[in-house]
Parts: C-alpha cells; sequence; structure tokens
C-alpha cells in the first residue's frame, strides 16, 4: 500500500517509511533460495532493528537472529516471545557486557563469537559456574580483514581451548567475508573444520554473511547458515551492485524542499541525521526516486542540497521520497517509522525498539 499524496503531504520531515509488503517480499526471496540450497538463514537485525520484523523473518523460516550487540540482543528478546534463538557476531569483552550476557544465556539459546584466546578467558570466567552454556564460535576471516583468525590452523587451535573451557561449547565457525568471497569462504572452511574434526571436535554450523553476495552463497556449500541483514529493506548501494532494484526498497527517507535559492539547486530538511554521510563508494548521498538526473551532493547535520545539471524543477514545499544509500544506519537514526502494508487502513508508528544502544 504506497503512501497516497495526502498521507505523504500529512507527514512530518524528514520522516523514514518503511513498506512491510515490499520487506516480507525481499525476505521470501531469499528464504526461498536458502530452502532450496539446504542452507538455513540467521537473518542481522541491524537493518531493521525490529522485534515484529524479526517475528516476519522468524515465521518465513529463518532459525533465529543475529545481533551485533548485548543491548540489541536484549531489546529483541524482550519484544518477542518468538525470538528463542539469538548469535552475537562481537566479541564481548568487559564486566558489563559479560554480567549481561550471562543474564541473557537464561532466557533464549545464546551464542557468540571469539577469535582470540583473551575473549575466551573472560567468556569462560562469567560462564564456568552458570545453570547456562554458552556456545562460543570461532570468528575467521576470510577476505574482509576485520576480525577473526586468518588460518584455519588457528581456528582449529580456538576451538580446542573452547571445547575444553569450563561453562563454554563449542559452537562453530563464523565469518563476514568480502563481496563475492565465496571461493576464500569454501577453501578456508572445509580445511578448518577437517582440522577440528581431526581433534575430536564436532563443527555442528558454520555461518556465514552479507547482503551483497547472498544469492551466491551456495557456492560455498561447506556454508550452513547464512545471516543477511540489509536484505529486509535493501538501499541504493545494493541497487548500485545490481543486486535489486528501486521497487525492492522497502525504506525511504520522505523530505520536504526548504530552500530552492537558485535555479539547478534546492535544499532539503533531511542532512547527515536523517540520511547517514556513508557513501559506500557512491557519489552522493542518496537517489530522489522519479529524479535521476538530481544528485545529492552535500550534506550537513539538518540539510541536504540537491543539484542538477539543468532546472531543477522542484518548489519550496515539494516532499520528495530518498533511498539512503545505507539503510542500516538510518534505521539507528530515528526514535521510530512510519510504517504501511496492504494489511494497513492507515499508516502506523512504530518505535526503533533496539536503536541507540551502547552496551
Amino acid at each position: 500500500m504506497p503512501l497516497s499524496d495526502q498521507q505523504i503531504a500529512a507527514l512530518n520531515t524528514p520522516a523514514v517509511v518503511v513498506d512491510l509488503d515490499i520487506a516480507k517480499e525481499n525476505i521470501s526471496r531469499f528464504q526461498d533460495y536458502a530452502d532450496i540450497h539446504g542452507m538455513k538463514v540467521r537473518p542481522h537485525i541491524k537493518t531493521h532493528k525490529l522485534p515484529a520484523v524479526a517475528e516476519m523473518q522468524l515465521a518465513a523460516g529463518a532459525v533465529g537472529i543475529t545481533c551485533q550487540k548485548v543491548s540489541e540482543a536484549e531489546a529483541m528478546v524482550a519484544g518477542s516471545d518468538a525470538i528463542k534463538d539469538v548469535l552475537i557476531t562481537y566479541n564481548i569483552l568487559g564486566s558489563t557486557k559479560l554480567k549481561q550476557l550471562r543474564a541473557l544465556a537464561g532466557k533464549v539459546r545464546l551464542s557468540v563469537v571469539a577469535d582470540s584466546a583473551d575473549v575466551i578467558q573472560g567468556l569462560t570466567r562469567t560462564f564456568a559456574d552458570s545453570a547456562a552454556t554458552l556456545n562460543v564460535l570461532v570468528e575467521c576471516d576470510t577476505g574482509a580483514n576485520r576480525c577473526g583468525v586468518s588460518t584455519p590452523e588457528a581456528a582449529a587451535e580456538l576451538a580446542a581451548i573452547i571445547d575444553q573451557a569450563p561453562g563454554l561449547v563449542f559452537g562453530g565457525l563464523m565469518t563476514y567475508p568480502a563481496p563475492s568471497g565465496e571461493a576464500n569462504v569454501q577453501n578456508f572452511m572445509t580445511d578448518a573444520k577437517r582440522m577440528i574434526e581431526d581433534k575430536g571436535i564436532a563443527v555442528p554450523v558454520i555461518t556465514s554473511g552479507g547482503t551483497p553476495s547472498m544469492m551466491h552463497a551456495a557456492k560455498a556449500p561447506v556454508v550452513t547458515e547464512y545471516r543477511p541483514g540489509t536484505y529486509v529493506y535493501n538501499d541504493r548501494s545494493l541497487v548500485s551492485r545490481g543486486v535489486c532494484g528501486w521497487d525492492e526498497c522497502a525504506l525511504n527517507v520522505v523530505a520536504t524542499v526548504v530552500s530552492v535559492p537558485a535555479e539547478n539547486r534546492a535544499i532539503i530538511d533531511a542532512g547527515s541525521k536523517a540520511l547517514t554521510s556513508d557513501l559506500l563508494g557512491l557519489t552522493g548521498y542518496g537517489h530522489v526516486l522519479g529524479r535521476e538526473d538530481i544528485t545529492i551532493d552535500q550534506l550537513s547535520e539538518e540539510h541536504g542540497r540537491l543539484v542538477t545539471e539543468g532546472a531543477i524543477g522542484l518548489k519550496v514545499g515539494d516532499k520528495l521520497r530518498i533511498v539512503p544509500n545505507h539503510a542500516c544506519v538510518v534505521t539507528n537514526l530515528v526514535d521510530s517509522l512510519t510504517v504501511i502494508s496492504q494489511g494497513m487502513s492507515e499508516p502506523e508508528v512504530w518505535p526503533v525498539a533496539a536503536r541507540g544502544r551502547i552496551v
């Protein structure tokens, strides 16, 4: 149910609008792909931070959710009785976070990752006398050059340490690969799995992720589980990669033209606090739907500058729908979203349950 002109005119801008019908189609598209290839889906909630959308993903067939912070996981679990299995793909350090992690483990099946003995030591100290054991996966760097052990041998060494650590259970292997990095994932994980199994330790899960390459995930058949995030909404960066089209972008930012100071230039009320300053290799800070000729070439905190080579043809008060470069960041910039769907008689305002949390 797209917004009517009257509903768009009534929006207090800048407004972040999510079309749930498009989101559901995006969810089903990848779930169908994963089902065909015998792969489990564990979506990353950092893109939407909404328990209700996580429930949509679970209803479609997801086995659980992925979070990046303990506080995100807490908010998601508190907001939905359907969320019973959570993976936090982040090295958890510090007494406050570890205390929260232990409390959370008593509520859901909880897994985390580690890429060093230092992280494992903190986890085992926290869970050694806990009634709830903690699943720990070894994070592996398969080419993204971020976190993770750099060799299969190192992965096997950490797996053995986890396997012997009180309160912990070795849960498998995790990676966030570079786009189109399926071959590296297959080679690394195959070697690591063999080395770990040679130690007499089972490898129950091999989890990979990333929306840009999700429709090629089956090229690494060693992977048992996949963690797409941005796919639920999509954004300009994914359109630029050919992953989706504009009509598959569920999240838009609606902005108002507040000034037209020159024939080829206009100013909108959406700046870096609404569109994000992320470029992700692109030129400009979002795509104005229906206006391929316009570039959002500058952002201040509260203003965005629109330019074109000819006459811009806008007037003060016009409202524009913009697909942001990076949807995940936009979600975290606002307290609430305007949500639309065929099943709703009117748009609804949903609070973003897991946004802005520090821990």
